[in-house]
């Protein structure tokens, strides 16, 4: 049976690829023997591995949560010869944390990076029958690595997970020509009606077209061709001066929760007159911005409704068990009247941002942060942070950038400059890439340079909440955690405010036992508590959205909406009801 067989990058598409997904060998090197004894040229591993599940979940068919640092993975791989005569790039999705590849026996990469994908060229070593090699290294109690949630104890407790080690998204092959589109950089601009294409090629250009085609609901809006001179090149298409933009985001051109069109790109490259190479790709036409201390989705004023998302599954962990449990969840997270989600701690599967683009989901994205300061520290986030959002530039669904929280990593950022310094550039780093888009530089307190003010308040009574929101200045005046807004140095210059954690109402609906901020022991004493939490923020004149903690319960959290599961724990319908503001007690 092949696992997660759908294409890995659908906003990056082409038809000539394979799946490697499913089973490959695999073994434990807790005596890190394998490279002394070679096992890149000969391996031989006992046991055997469902990509991309990694060995500690039960999809994985090994299910083992002890520590084992060092992993390898084989798999042969048959071509055709017609398959010999292109170039051929080896894909991985994520590899947590370092990976080291072999095809038949030669060292083609290393790559370090546990969240980013990666990919290698195998044509000068490939043949009919090859033998793909990967070592990975994961180093549990490396506190420096990005790790997110995954715990570096043995056993998973308080805010912390089971550890992901090795391939945990899609391995894929996929055959192009010696001259090939490697990026395409898509950036909208709904004021003006157009849209920038930024382009990138590998191999030689001369005398090589592209072609672009633009298309929305099945008709053709922009038809374009035009001579590659160099690898890298730019270009705008102007858009139907007709576009229609709605007040209530809706029944327009323009892409929202509420009204998710994209439109559909087609690029097709001929070198000769001969068509080398064909990719689709899709855009949403929105802006995203701060007005005035005001957040704003295509030019109006916008609310935000957000579940925090932390991307886990009993069954597989930080990978999901199939393309439907990413629409399922996103399917739930609607009916129960969000707008969007704070993906915490994780850089998402692309297949998720995909389905979020197109079923209609707000996502801040967030990177999975370490937990101790040094200068490797940030050359590790760092490097990891820019392949990110280069990755997940195009998605409309992403409206806002978190790489840094709750100070993880920069612990002593309230006073240490270096720390401070590090946050803003983050900052700054995201912004040089992406001026799209807000950037949160340390979410829930302790801010440097932010474009919003996030909070996290696990605060459960409603009168202390309704007097801390009730204001500017009360909201400034509040310490919830005991931590302050910004760090020494900093302060507030008008940005939006949003409590970006809060809620964690524990309800135990299910086998899993465990912890939340506040505990409910009924149904109607479940409803009360969400009622008394997400009321006082919905009826606040200064706050502008909201993240309720969680969507689902995961592990020994039993403060989700949902149970690991996914069933519901109350009715649905009174938790979309207060989450719109419409309940009546």
């Amino acid at each position: 049976m092949l696992l997660r067989n759908e294409y890995p990058r659908p906003n990056f598409q082409r038809e000539n690829w394979q799946n490697l997904n499913g089973a490959w060998q695999f073994a434990f090197d807790d005596h890190n023997q394998g490279m002394n004894e070679r096992w890149y040229q000969q391996p031989k591993f006992e046991k055997t591995i469902q990509v991309p599940y990694t060995y500690q979940c039960e999809l994985s068919g090994i299910n083992n949560q002890d520590f084992h640092d060092l992993v390898w993975y084989a798999k042969t791989l048959a071509l055709t010869p017609e398959m010999l005569q292109q170039t051929l790039l080896l894909h991985f999705g994520a590899v947590d944390y370092c990976a080291d590849v072999w095809v038949n026996g030669v060292h083609l990469c290393q790559h370090q990076g546990g969240h980013v994908p990666f990919h290698v060229d195998i044509t000068a070593v490939a043949q009919l029958e090859n033998t793909i090699v990967v070592r990975v290294a994961d180093p549990a109690f490396d506190l420096s690595l990005p790790r997110g949630k995954q715990y570096w104890k043995e056993r998973s407790d308080g805010i912390f997970y089971t550890r992901t080690t090795g391939i945990w998204q899609t391995v894929w092959l996929e055959a192009v020509a010696p001259t090939y589109l490697s990026e395409l950089v898509i950036t909208p601009d709904l004021d003006a009606k157009k849209v920038k294409f930024e382009y990138e090629y590998v191999g030689d250009t001369t005398n090589t077209q592209l072609a672009v085609s633009i298309s929305f609901n099945g008709i053709e809006v922009i038809a374009d061709t035009l001579q590659v001179k160099n690898q890298r090149g730019k270009r705008e298409f102007w858009l139907d001066q007709e576009i229609t933009l709605d007040w209530n985001h809706q029944e327009s051109w323009a892409w929202s929760p509420e009204n998710p069109v994209l439109f559909d790109v087609q690029i097709t490259t001929s070198k000769d007159n001969v068509v080398i190479d064909e990719v689709t790709s899709y855009f949403g036409l929105r802006k995203v911005e701060v007005v005035d201390g005001q957040f704003m989705l295509n030019n109006r004023p916008y609310f935000q409704r957000l579940l925090l998302d932390q991307g886990y599954w009993e069954e597989s962990l930080l990978t999901a068990p199939s393309d439907a449990a990413f629409i399922r969840d996103i399917e739930l997270t609607k009916a129960m009247g969000f707008n969007g989600v704070r993906k915490h701690q994780k850089i998402e599967d692309p297949r998720f941002l995909y389905w979020a683009d197109k079923l209609g989901l707000l996502v801040w994205a967030e990177m999975a942060n370490a937990y101790t300061y040094s200068r490797k520290y940030v050359e590790r986030i760092t490097h990891e942070w820019i392949a990110a959002v280069k990755r997940d530039y195009n998605h409309p669904c992403i409206v806002a950038w978190t790489p840094l929280n709750e100070s993880w990593g920069v612990d002593c950022i309230m006073n240490n400059k270096d720390e401070q310094a590090h946050a803003a550039a983050m900052y700054w780093l995201t912004k040089s890439l992406d001026q799209t888009r807000p950037v949160i530089s340390n979410d829930g307190w302790d801010h440097a340079q932010t474009d919003l003010l996030t909070i996290h308040d696990y605060e459960f009574k409603k009168d202390i909440l309704d007097a801390r929101y009730a204001s500017v200045e009360s909201v400034l005046a509040a310490k919830p955690a005991g931590r302050g807004l910004f760090a020494r140095g900093w302060e507030y210059t008008g940005q939006p405010i949003i409590v970006s954690e809060m809620g964690g109402i524990s309800y135990q609906k299910s086998e899993w036992e465990g912890w939340g901020y506040s505990n409910a022991i009924s149904d109607e004493d479940f409803i009360e508590r969400y009622y008394n939490v997400i009321t006082p923020l919905i009826e606040s004149p200064v706050v502008q959205g909201f993240c309720y903690t969680q969507i689902t319960d995961v592990e020994q959290e039993i403060n989700g909406l949902l149970t690991y599961a996914r069933e519901a724990k109350v009715d649905l319908a009174i938790i979309r009801e207060i989450t719109l503001g419409t309940y009546q007690k």
